[in-house]
Order: structure tokens, then sequence, then C-alpha cells
């Protein structure tokens, strides 16, 4: 069922004339010139990622006075020592075939090596470990194989290490440049005299070497974690040390031998206003302090007790601190020790403890004598620390029937004028009675 159904309509199908759309012409791509027709549809016209040359050279023609062929011709290479005669094609012009060298004889570079005579070798070179035959033949592979040393060692007659055969060279070499110059001066600048070969270097780099690339992925994790964590310990010490504000609690300090350790650096606890500091408190800082200058290996020249004192003065604000600093030099003692060894350093921290301890006690002190001070000035005040006095019920005064009319209002504004601190032990005058009115049986 549809529409149609619906509404009653026949089902006759109405030819309804479609206007065509026109098209527009499409353009003719003309193919550039120079490319040929097979390249020209593979690539549609498209420009090639690599530049190309130009089209126009594509089409360019030889001049028409030069006649061109290829043939094959002889040639030899002055990069061989044999006379070796062999062909190849040449490009010909004119029938006139090209002279001149081989043109890739200029690639064929030689090593130009030190030769030493038999004299020289007697006089300068003579080495226990080593003859003058095995020598002699060291220069000739070092010759012909170009100081391959690889190749050097798989063809010397004899067992040496490739360290030993470049250790030989590099030596008699060296040995015969100074001999040679006049001066020291004029070979100074020579690689072989300025840089001389060392060997066990090179073993060393070797096996450090091979050791690296033997490792697991295991191992090169914890190396990259051990990396990672060291970089986090030398920024944190930069970031500590450039800091100004010395609430640092806790200093990262990474062990020579053992893995990194957080000490933790006894700060000095300020006690309060109603509590004075205790003996033990500042005996357990104390040894705090010098466990963490035992640990820390404070030294000549040591970061330590810079972080030590940062850490000792956290819990005190930056007033304080510049009061213990300016007490300090008041007493002619340098804020930083000259010559900052272990026990110099425990001494200094010291000092710094005992001065802070000084101080609060000032505070307390002056705290204690404001107190007293207004005491003294009003004794009638409520002294800090003294129980509030409560009236009691039975401590009220009596006061009878008769004069309740009009007393109960009395009685509370005498309670209210009360001074606190001080109770009424007399009973308060009685009241006036306001005079009755008269009644008809009185007359």
């Amino acid at each position: 069922m549809d529409a149609k159904d619906i509404l009653g309509l026949p089902k006759t199908q109405f030819q309804i004339p479609q206007e065509k759309k026109s098209r527009p012409p499409k353009e003719p791509q003309r193919k550039p010139d120079g490319i040929s027709r097979e390249v020209y549809a593979l690539t549609g016209g498209l420009a090639p990622l690599m530049p190309s040359i130009d089209a126009s050279q594509l089409k360019k023609r030889p001049p028409s006075d030069e006649k061109i062929t290829w043939q094959w011709l002889p040639f030899t290479s002055s990069a061989r020592k044999d006379d070796l005669q062999l062909f190849h094609w040449v490009r010909v012009v004119n029938g006139v075939p090209p002279i001149g060298d081989y043109a890739f004889a200029k690639y064929n570079k030689k090593v130009s090596l030190v030769k030493y005579t038999d004299e020289e070798y007697e006089k300068y070179l003579i080495d226990p470990a080593w003859t003058k035959e095995e020598t002699d033949q060291l220069f000739d592979l070092c010759e012909q194989f170009d100081l391959r040393f690889i190749v050097i060692a798989d063809r010397f007659p004899s067992s040496r290490t490739v360290e030993e055969l470049k250790y030989r060279y590099y030596s008699v070499s060296r040995t015969v440049l100074i001999a040679r110059a006049s001066s020291p001066t004029d070979v100074a600048g020579n690689p072989l005299v300025k840089d001389p070969y060392n060997m066990s270097q090179e073993i060393e780099r070797k096996r450090a070497l091979s050791m690296v690339l033997s490792q697991t992925k295991q191992q090169e994790r914890k190396d990259a974690e051990v990396l990672a964590e060291a970089k986090r310990i030398t920024e944190s010490r930069s970031s500590l040390k450039g800091s100004e504000e010395p609430d640092v609690p806790i200093i990262a300090v990474a062990g020579s031998e053992t893995s990194d350790k957080a000490v933790a650096v006894g700060d000095i606890a300020v006690p309060s206003n109603s509590a004075a500091p205790g003996t033990s408190a500042v005996t357990a800082d104390n040894a705090s302090t010098l466990a963490s200058l035992r640990m820390l290996c404070v030294y000549l020249q040591s970061y330590a007790l810079d972080q030590m004192v940062q850490a000792t003065s956290s819990s005190v604000g930056l007033r304080t601190i510049k009061r213990v600093e300016q007490l300090m030099q008041d007493l002619g003692v340098n804020l930083k020790p000259k010559v900052p060894t272990k026990a110099v350093c425990a001494a200094h921290l010291e000092l710094r403890k005992d001065i802070l301890n000084l101080l609060n006690l000032q505070k307390q002190l002056q705290n204690k004598e404001a107190e007293g001070s207004s005491f003294h000035d009003n004794p009638y005040s409520e002294a800090p620390g003294t129980p509030k006095m409560l009236i009691r019920e039975q401590d009220r005064p009596f006061m009878s029937d008769a004069l309740n009319f009009g007393g109960d209002r009395l009685g509370k504004s005498n309670q209210k004028r009360k001074v606190p601190g001080r109770t009424s032990e007399g009973v308060p005058s009685p009241a006036h009675k306001r005079p009755r009115k008269l009644k008809a049986s009185d007359l």
C-alpha cells in the first residue's frame, strides 16, 4: 500500500519529462612538449616529487656539425701498477677519442706512511717485544691494506692483537718523526705527535662498549631508572641551593656507595608562651643534628652546611632568622664558617640553636612581665588563669516577703553592679514602701 492507494488515485504512471543538464564542455588537456605519451598517461600530468630537468632540454638536439658515436676502446688506469689494459664504451665526437687518465682513477687514495731506515731502527726503534722482521711485515701490511688494522691483524703471521699492532705502528711513526725534526716544535702540530696512541685506554673503551652492547633489557631499564633518579637529585639540589625561603624539612642526600637516602634533619621546636623549652628536646635536636652531620660527611668546601642551617631554621620566621644573624654578627661570629669542617659545622649549628632558645626565652619573659605590669595597674581586674567566682543560692542576702515588693528588681540591679571577684557581705538597705490606698472600712 502506498500513497496512491490511500488517496484512491489510479496507478497510472505519468512520464514526467526530465530536463537534461548540460555539462560544461571538458577542456582537452594538451600533452606538454618533451614528454612521451606513455609517461603522460601514467603520471596524468602531475608534477613529479623530485625536481626534473627542464622540458626544453629533452628535445635539445646536438649541433649539426658534430657527429657523435660510441666506440669500444681500450684504456689503462694510473691507479694500477701492472699496466692492465681493459675495454669500455667511450663517447667519441667527430671521430676523435678522449684522451687523458681514467676518470675513476682520482678516487684511488693512498695513505702516506712513515718509512724508517736500518740505521734509524737500530738507533731509535729497538723493542724487546718486537723483532725487526715483525716490524717490517707490519709496515708492509699497513701500506697494502691502508691501515685497516682488522684486516692487518687477520693477515699478520704471529698472534698479535689489534691494539698491539696499533701501538707498535703509531709509536714507531711518532719516534721517527721526532728524531727527524730539527726541533720538537716543528712536529708539535702533527696528529701522531700531538695525540699519542693510548693502548690501555683503547682496551678499556672496547671492554666498556662490549659490556654496554651485551646488556639485557632489564639491566637497561635499571640503568635508566638510576640515571633518572640522579637527575632528580641534581635538580632538587640546584633548586634547594637557589631558593631563598628556608622551608625544607627534609634533605635528599645521595650516598657514595649505597642507594639514595632521605635524611630527616632535626628541627628546632619553638616552645609556646606557657611552657619553657625542655632539656630533652634540646638533647634530641643535638643528637639528630650530629647524626645527620655524620651521615652527610661534612668536610672542607661542603654544601651540607647551608642545607643543615636551612633545615634547622625551617620552623621559625624570617624575622627570627634575621635576629639570629644580627646577634651572631654582634658577637663577632661569621654567618658561614671559613673552615667548615665537621667539628666547626657542629659547633656552628649548636650556637644557632642556643641563640634560638635565648630569643624564645626572652620573648616569654617579656610576655610574663607585661602580664605582671597589667595586674599591678588594675588589681581589681580578673587575673588570667583565675577561676570565676560563682554566687551560690545560699550566699544571697535574705529578704522578707514584706520587703520583696519592688526589691526583686533592686536586688538584680545591685547584683549587676557588683565588681567581679568581690562579694557583698552586708544586707542591702530596705526598699521604701509605697503608701497603701485607704479603704471604706478604715474610715
